[in-house]
């Protein structure tokens, strides 16, 4: 994924930051605990979507 749309890119729920998981596939809120899936170099943004993430 390009760097640039990663910095644009915020979480749909509480519009915080994104951490980019490359070996995983996945942009990662830190806030929220979710991980939401890179598909074809295409992240997908639904909450529905998203994995939830241990503590």
């Amino acid at each position: 994924m390009d760097h640039r749309l990663i910095d644009i890119l915020v979480c749909p729920l509480c519009k915080g930051p994104l951490r980019l998981e490359r070996d995983a596939a996945e942009l990662v809120c830190p806030r929220d605990r979710l991980a939401f899936p890179i598909r074809d170099g295409i992240p997908v943004m639904l909450e529905e979507e998203a994995r939830r993430l241990a503590d």
